[in-house]
Protein backbone atom coordinates (compact mmCIF):
# COMPACT_ATOMS: atom_id res chain seq x y z
CA UNK A 1 0.00 0.00 0.00
CA UNK A 2 1.27 3.74 -0.90
CA UNK A 3 2.57 5.48 2.17
CA UNK A 4 -0.26 8.48 3.13
CA UNK A 5 1.61 11.57 2.73
CA UNK A 6 1.26 13.89 5.23
CA UNK A 7 0.50 17.72 3.85
CA UNK A 8 3.11 20.39 5.33
CA UNK A 9 2.02 22.94 7.01
CA UNK A 10 1.19 25.95 5.14
CA UNK A 11 3.88 29.22 5.46
CA UNK A 12 2.90 31.91 7.90
CA UNK A 13 3.11 35.40 6.95
CA UNK A 14 6.06 36.62 8.90
CA UNK A 15 4.95 39.59 11.77
CA UNK A 16 5.72 42.73 11.03
CA UNK A 17 8.63 44.11 11.99
CA UNK A 18 7.96 46.24 15.87
CA UNK A 19 10.15 49.37 14.95
CA UNK A 20 11.08 51.66 17.57
CA UNK A 21 8.93 55.22 18.08
CA UNK A 22 9.85 57.87 16.28
CA UNK A 23 10.30 60.26 18.45
CA UNK A 24 10.22 64.37 17.61
CA UNK A 25 9.89 67.75 18.67
CA UNK A 26 9.04 70.88 16.68
CA UNK A 27 11.22 73.61 17.85
CA UNK A 28 9.74 77.35 17.33
CA UNK A 29 8.93 80.11 19.86
CA UNK A 30 5.64 80.24 21.14
CA UNK A 31 4.54 82.78 19.03
CA UNK A 32 5.12 81.52 15.88
CA UNK A 33 2.04 78.68 16.48
CA UNK A 34 -0.41 79.30 13.64
CA UNK A 35 -3.13 80.36 15.85
CA UNK A 36 -1.28 83.72 16.71
CA UNK A 37 -0.32 84.65 13.06
CA UNK A 38 -2.71 87.16 12.98
CA UNK A 39 -1.76 88.83 16.45
CA UNK A 40 0.59 91.60 16.55
CA UNK A 41 3.33 90.42 18.86
CA UNK A 42 5.79 93.09 20.67
CA UNK A 43 9.15 92.82 20.10
CA UNK A 44 9.88 92.17 24.08
CA UNK A 45 7.37 89.16 23.84
CA UNK A 46 8.95 87.69 21.46
CA UNK A 47 12.34 87.84 22.84
CA UNK A 48 10.95 86.40 26.19
CA UNK A 49 9.38 83.58 24.28
CA UNK A 50 12.53 82.94 22.40
CA UNK A 51 14.23 82.35 25.92
CA UNK A 52 11.50 80.25 27.25
CA UNK A 53 11.79 78.07 23.79
CA UNK A 54 15.55 77.67 24.75
CA UNK A 55 15.16 77.31 28.60
CA UNK A 56 12.04 74.22 27.70
CA UNK A 57 14.20 72.62 24.75
CA UNK A 58 17.30 72.61 27.29
CA UNK A 59 15.00 70.56 29.78
CA UNK A 60 13.64 68.10 27.06
CA UNK A 61 17.42 67.65 25.93
CA UNK A 62 18.57 67.06 29.67
CA UNK A 63 16.04 64.50 30.25
CA UNK A 64 16.90 62.43 27.16
CA UNK A 65 20.03 62.91 27.68
CA UNK A 66 19.52 61.38 30.79
CA UNK A 67 17.78 58.08 29.56
CA UNK A 68 20.23 57.73 26.42
CA UNK A 69 17.15 58.81 24.32
CA UNK A 70 17.39 60.06 20.26
CA UNK A 71 14.99 62.10 19.21
CA UNK A 72 14.62 64.36 15.86
CA UNK A 73 14.09 67.67 16.33
CA UNK A 74 12.40 70.20 13.60
CA UNK A 75 14.21 73.25 14.19
CA UNK A 76 12.61 76.49 12.43
CA UNK A 77 15.90 77.97 10.50
CA UNK A 78 15.94 81.53 11.85
CA UNK A 79 16.40 79.38 15.34
CA UNK A 80 19.66 78.25 13.99
CA UNK A 81 20.50 81.95 13.35
CA UNK A 82 19.51 83.19 16.59
CA UNK A 83 20.72 80.19 18.98
CA UNK A 84 23.28 78.15 17.45
CA UNK A 85 24.99 76.86 20.35
CA UNK A 86 21.18 75.20 20.81
CA UNK A 87 20.98 73.60 17.73
CA UNK A 88 24.26 72.48 17.71
CA UNK A 89 23.97 71.08 21.29
CA UNK A 90 21.57 68.67 19.44
CA UNK A 91 23.74 67.14 17.13
CA UNK A 92 26.66 67.01 19.20
CA UNK A 93 24.32 64.97 21.78
CA UNK A 94 23.26 62.21 18.83
CA UNK A 95 19.77 63.61 17.70
CA UNK A 96 18.82 64.43 14.39
CA UNK A 97 18.24 68.20 13.70
CA UNK A 98 15.11 68.31 10.46
CA UNK A 99 13.96 71.79 8.89
CA UNK A 100 10.86 72.65 10.14
CA UNK A 101 10.60 76.04 7.19
CA UNK A 102 12.84 78.91 7.81
CA UNK A 103 10.45 81.22 9.44
CA UNK A 104 7.18 78.62 10.16
CA UNK A 105 5.09 79.65 7.35
CA UNK A 106 2.00 76.99 6.35
CA UNK A 107 2.86 75.93 2.95
CA UNK A 108 0.09 77.25 1.63
CA UNK A 109 1.78 81.00 2.27
CA UNK A 110 4.05 80.00 -0.82
CA UNK A 111 4.51 79.19 -4.32
CA UNK A 112 6.84 76.48 -5.55
CA UNK A 113 9.56 78.43 -6.44
CA UNK A 114 9.17 80.55 -3.03
CA UNK A 115 8.61 77.56 -0.92
CA UNK A 116 12.29 76.27 -2.70
CA UNK A 117 13.95 79.22 -1.51
CA UNK A 118 12.52 78.91 1.95
CA UNK A 119 13.84 75.31 2.33
CA UNK A 120 16.60 75.81 0.97
CA UNK A 121 17.26 78.98 4.32
CA UNK A 122 16.51 76.74 6.49
CA UNK A 123 18.39 73.79 5.32
CA UNK A 124 21.77 75.91 5.09
CA UNK A 125 21.55 77.86 8.16
CA UNK A 126 20.65 73.91 10.02
CA UNK A 127 23.71 72.02 8.25
CA UNK A 128 25.77 75.70 8.94
CA UNK A 129 24.58 75.30 13.12
CA UNK A 130 25.48 71.35 13.50
CA UNK A 131 28.25 70.89 10.66
CA UNK A 132 25.52 67.77 9.16
CA UNK A 133 23.25 67.74 6.41
CA UNK A 134 19.70 67.92 6.71
CA UNK A 135 17.61 64.78 5.22
CA UNK A 136 14.10 65.45 6.77
CA UNK A 137 11.36 67.91 6.98
CA UNK A 138 8.42 68.81 8.72
CA UNK A 139 6.26 71.65 7.14
CA UNK A 140 4.31 73.92 10.11
CA UNK A 141 0.46 73.04 11.16
CA UNK A 142 1.34 69.57 8.41
CA UNK A 143 0.51 71.95 5.49
CA UNK A 144 1.14 69.59 2.99
CA UNK A 145 -2.21 68.50 1.44
CA UNK A 146 -3.66 67.89 -1.35
CA UNK A 147 -3.38 71.76 -2.33
CA UNK A 148 0.30 71.98 -1.55
CA UNK A 149 0.81 68.43 -3.66
CA UNK A 150 3.55 70.79 -5.40
CA UNK A 151 5.40 70.91 -2.36
CA UNK A 152 6.55 66.89 -2.35
CA UNK A 153 8.74 67.61 -5.94
CA UNK A 154 10.90 70.41 -4.04
CA UNK A 155 11.66 68.36 -0.75
CA UNK A 156 12.74 65.69 -3.23
CA UNK A 157 14.49 67.80 -5.39
CA UNK A 158 16.47 69.00 -2.57
CA UNK A 159 17.49 65.58 -1.57
CA UNK A 160 15.50 65.25 1.39
CA UNK A 161 15.64 61.13 2.60
CA UNK A 162 11.76 61.66 3.84
CA UNK A 163 8.91 63.92 4.78
CA UNK A 164 6.85 64.18 8.15
CA UNK A 165 3.50 66.16 7.00
CA UNK A 166 1.14 64.20 6.31
CA UNK A 167 -1.12 63.50 8.61
CA UNK A 168 -4.24 60.94 8.06
CA UNK A 169 -6.55 62.97 9.42
CA UNK A 170 -10.04 65.19 9.23
CA UNK A 171 -9.29 68.44 10.75
CA UNK A 172 -9.56 72.08 10.14
CA UNK A 173 -6.72 73.27 9.47
CA UNK A 174 -5.09 70.13 7.88
CA UNK A 175 -5.04 66.83 7.05
CA UNK A 176 -5.65 63.94 4.10
CA UNK A 177 -7.72 61.48 5.99
CA UNK A 178 -7.42 58.73 2.79
CA UNK A 179 -3.60 59.06 3.17
CA UNK A 180 -2.00 55.96 4.27
CA UNK A 181 -1.38 55.27 8.03
CA UNK A 182 1.66 53.23 7.81
CA UNK A 183 5.32 55.12 6.14
CA UNK A 184 4.47 55.01 2.73
CA UNK A 185 5.70 56.33 -0.77
CA UNK A 186 4.36 59.95 -1.75
CA UNK A 187 3.83 60.73 -5.41
CA UNK A 188 3.66 64.44 -5.89
CA UNK A 189 3.53 65.79 -9.66
CA UNK A 190 6.73 64.46 -11.03
CA UNK A 191 8.60 63.25 -8.35
CA UNK A 192 8.21 61.34 -5.16
CA UNK A 193 9.57 60.46 -1.62
CA UNK A 194 9.05 58.33 1.89
CA UNK A 195 6.65 59.59 4.13
CA UNK A 196 6.31 58.90 7.91
CA UNK A 197 2.76 60.18 9.06
CA UNK A 198 2.05 61.26 12.81
CA UNK A 199 0.36 58.59 14.64
CA UNK A 200 -3.39 57.42 14.34
CA UNK A 201 -5.43 55.15 15.96
CA UNK A 202 -8.48 53.74 14.10
CA UNK A 203 -11.88 53.47 16.58
CA UNK A 204 -14.99 54.01 15.41
CA UNK A 205 -14.22 53.51 11.95
CA UNK A 206 -12.23 57.04 12.02
CA UNK A 207 -8.44 57.73 12.11
CA UNK A 208 -7.78 59.39 15.66
CA UNK A 209 -4.89 61.54 15.99
CA UNK A 210 -3.13 60.37 18.89
CA UNK A 211 0.57 61.64 17.58
CA UNK A 212 1.05 64.34 20.37
CA UNK A 213 0.05 67.90 20.31
CA UNK A 214 -2.87 68.89 21.71
CA UNK A 215 -4.18 65.04 21.44
CA UNK A 216 -1.07 64.31 23.97
CA UNK A 217 -2.84 66.89 26.28
CA UNK A 218 -6.07 66.12 26.01
CA UNK A 219 -6.46 62.57 26.08
CA UNK A 220 -5.30 60.43 28.57
CA UNK A 221 -1.82 58.67 27.90
CA UNK A 222 -3.25 55.09 27.72
CA UNK A 223 -4.73 56.46 24.38
CA UNK A 224 -1.51 57.50 22.88
CA UNK A 225 0.03 53.92 23.86
CA UNK A 226 -3.34 51.68 22.65
CA UNK A 227 -1.77 53.93 19.26
CA UNK A 228 1.50 52.33 19.58
CA UNK A 229 0.48 48.61 20.07
CA UNK A 230 -2.20 49.57 16.85
CA UNK A 231 1.00 50.56 15.13
CA UNK A 232 3.21 47.62 15.75
CA UNK A 233 0.52 45.27 14.72
CA UNK A 234 0.61 46.18 10.79
CA UNK A 235 3.82 46.23 8.43
CA UNK A 236 6.39 49.29 8.08
CA UNK A 237 4.27 50.92 10.63
CA UNK A 238 6.26 53.11 12.94
CA UNK A 239 4.84 55.03 15.16
CA UNK A 240 5.37 58.51 14.43
CA UNK A 241 5.09 61.52 17.73
CA UNK A 242 5.37 65.04 17.78
CA UNK A 243 5.45 67.56 20.23
CA UNK A 244 6.76 71.08 21.16
CA UNK A 245 8.80 72.52 23.49
CA UNK A 246 6.44 75.38 24.85
CA UNK A 247 3.98 72.59 25.50
CA UNK A 248 6.69 71.58 28.48
CA UNK A 249 6.19 75.66 30.12
CA UNK A 250 3.34 76.02 31.68
CA UNK A 251 4.04 79.20 33.54
CA UNK A 252 4.80 81.16 29.80
CA UNK A 253 2.75 84.07 29.32
CA UNK A 254 -0.64 83.40 27.30
CA UNK A 255 -1.40 84.70 24.22
CA UNK A 256 -4.84 86.56 23.97
CA UNK A 257 -6.69 83.52 21.60
CA UNK A 258 -9.86 82.91 21.00
CA UNK A 259 -11.85 80.79 23.25
CA UNK A 260 -11.47 77.65 21.19
CA UNK A 261 -7.57 78.00 20.28
CA UNK A 262 -7.00 78.83 23.63
CA UNK A 263 -8.61 75.93 25.16
CA UNK A 264 -6.70 73.56 21.81
CA UNK A 265 -3.27 75.70 22.77
CA UNK A 266 -2.96 75.61 26.56
CA UNK A 267 -5.43 72.41 27.37
CA UNK A 268 -3.47 70.21 29.99
CA UNK A 269 -0.15 72.46 29.34
CA UNK A 270 0.29 71.98 33.44
CA UNK A 271 0.21 68.14 33.36
CA UNK A 272 3.28 67.62 30.27
CA UNK A 273 6.38 67.18 32.25
CA UNK A 274 5.20 64.38 33.99
CA UNK A 275 3.18 63.25 31.50
CA UNK A 276 6.27 62.37 28.89
CA UNK A 277 8.07 61.05 31.55
CA UNK A 278 5.99 58.46 32.02
CA UNK A 279 5.84 57.77 28.51
CA UNK A 280 9.73 57.77 28.15
CA UNK A 281 9.55 55.10 30.53
CA UNK A 282 7.59 52.85 28.64
CA UNK A 283 8.96 52.95 24.83
CA UNK A 284 12.04 51.57 23.10
CA UNK A 285 12.89 55.68 20.90
CA UNK A 286 14.64 56.46 17.73
CA UNK A 287 15.07 59.53 15.33
CA UNK A 288 12.84 59.57 12.34
CA UNK A 289 15.98 59.32 10.31
CA UNK A 290 16.78 56.08 11.37
CA UNK A 291 13.33 54.65 10.83
CA UNK A 292 13.35 56.31 7.05
CA UNK A 293 17.04 54.37 6.80
CA UNK A 294 15.65 51.17 8.32
CA UNK A 295 12.73 51.79 5.70
CA UNK A 296 15.46 51.72 2.88
CA UNK A 297 15.38 47.89 1.74
CA UNK A 298 12.28 47.61 1.93
CA UNK A 299 10.72 50.85 -0.04
CA UNK A 300 9.33 48.90 -2.58
CA UNK A 301 7.24 47.25 -0.69
CA UNK A 302 5.42 50.27 1.04
CA UNK A 303 1.95 51.29 -0.19
CA UNK A 304 2.31 54.53 -3.10
CA UNK A 305 0.31 57.17 -2.50
CA UNK A 306 -0.61 59.85 -5.22
CA UNK A 307 -1.37 63.24 -3.32
CA UNK A 308 -1.91 65.29 -6.25
CA UNK A 309 -5.50 66.49 -6.22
Amino acid sequence: MPKPTIDAPSPKAAPPEVYPVGLSFDVEEHFRIETAAHLEVTAELKEAYARRMEDATRWLLDQLGERGIRATFFVVGQIARSHPRLVRRMAEEGHEVGSHSWQHKRVHQFDATSFREDLRQSMDALSDATGQPVVGFRAPTFSVMRQTSWAIDVLAEAGLLYDSSIFPVRHDRYGVPDAPRSAFVVEGERRELLELPPLTLRAFGQNLPVAGGGYFRLFPLAVMRRGIEQAAQRSHSPAVLYFHPWEFDPEQPRLPLTRLSRFRTYVGVNRTRGRLLRLLAGHRFTTLRDLAERMGPSRDQLPRFRLVA
